[in-house]
């Protein structure tokens, strides 16, 4: 895996290492079954001597006050610290002999793992790497998984039976927090709207003024193609340039994107409820004769608030300003987090013209519709 993965594209080749499992040395001490039988020995026996004298068995408890202390006892390490004076090791038969280890068992070194690390009762082994810049972690992942298949299919790679293996890590982690903003992000649309029908007691005026997240929503998506574009906001101010100021980049959609439109949601409405609230109490205190009457009451109504939607968008804005130019520990997550708000409110604006137009359409198409009424009775 460590030889494929440097050549797939997007993978940076000199961060790609393999954990070298097997390297490490172990004195192993096999049992000769038919060795011990004749000396009418059992296999828990022979463990239980080379425990003792070996490793060390806990065979009683001193208690010194409130302490308390194991007492291990073993040979001297001059007894056990090399192979052929372990192979001198003694094991009491039944029959009362005193049996060298060397007749019982063989004593030889293998290689092991140097570590023996283990996942939902698997062994496990990892292989990492990285991606070079330009490319997302899910690009680089989907990319290596289907090159290892296409590789696997020819013959190239072969999988050895009882192994398999699966990507980890970011990229796990991506996918997990997906899996629930597919639930998350229709659940808060759904709490919105129907925040808004409980405010405006109409499913047509809060479709309109709802109508403000898709407005932003857009608009986020647009701030992050224009982030990834070297021509925007490439000029100098005061020596400065602003795309190095406003850390604008290739911006990919990973949680903290989508953790932005889920706060710029909230407050994607907040124009076109201060429009939709004012101009349905224009309408509720008098009812317009021509629609000539409509359009001056909306225009009336929508020119009155101008000033609070506009101040609301603005502190909105100026207060990502900060977030948008920080560097430093968190940056690295927030800047995600703030692009899709900042450029979704200034769309935004848009919807202080979108509900009174909507608005304005609804009224006149319910005067027409009276006006036929009239007509035919």
């Amino acid at each position: 895996l460590e030889t494929h993965l440097k050549e797939v594209p997007g993978v940076k080749a000199s961060a790609v290492f393999a954990e070298r499992v097997v390297g490490k040395p172990y004195l192993e001490l096999d049992i000769d079954r038919e060795a011990i039988s004749r000396y009418g020995l059992r296999v828990e026996d022979v463990q239980r001597y080379i425990q003792t004298a070996i490793g060390g068995m806990v065979l009683s408890e001193t208690i010194e006050g409130r302490e308390r202390y194991g007492i291990r006892l073993r040979y001297a390490r001059e007894w056990r610290n090399d192979p052929e004076i372990i192979k001198k090791v003694l094991v009491h038969t039944p029959g009362g002999k005193q049996i060298p280890l060397s007749s019982l068992v063989s004593v030889h070194y293998a290689q092991g793992p140097q570590m023996i690390k283990s996942e939902d009762g698997f062994l496990v082994s990892y292989v990492l790497f990285d991606k070079t810049a330009g490319f997302s972690e899910v690009e680089v992942v989907e990319a290596c998984r289907s090159y290892l298949d296409r590789l696997t299919e020819a013959g190239t790679l072969s999988i050895p039976p009882g192994v398999t293996y699966q990507f980890a890590g970011n990229y796990q982690q991506q996918q997990r927090a997906t899996q629930r903003l597919y639930l998350l992000l229709p659940l808060a649309l759904g709490l919105i709207f129907m925040i808004l029908y409980l405010h405006f007691r109409s499913v047509l005026i809060s479709l309109m003024v709802f109508a403000g997240v898709f407005v932003a929503f857009a608009g986020g998506f647009v701030t992050l193609y224009l982030y990834g574009q070297d021509w925007f906001m490439n000029v100098d101010f005061l020596g400065v340039n602003l795309r190095d100021l406003f850390q604008m980049q290739n911006i990919y959609l990973s949680v903290a994107v989508w953790v932005g439109f889920l706060a710029l949601f909230g407050i994607a409405t907040d124009d076109g409820v201060l429009m939709g609230t004012f101009i349905q109490q224009r309408f509720r205190e008098k009812s317009p004769e021509s629609i000539a009457e409509i359009r001056e009451m909306i225009v009336e109504g929508g020119l009155r608030r101008v000033r609070p939607a506009v101040m609301t968008t603005a502190t909105t804005i100026l207060a990502l300003l900060p977030v948008l130019t920080s560097t430093g520990k968190g940056s690295d997550i927030m800047l995600p987090m703030a692009i899709p708000s900042f450029g979704g409110m200034l769309f935004q604006t848009i919807t202080m013209f979108t509900v009174p137009v909507l608005f304005a359409l609804w009224k006149e198409w319910e005067w027409r519709l009276s006006r036929q009424k009239n007509k035919g009775l």
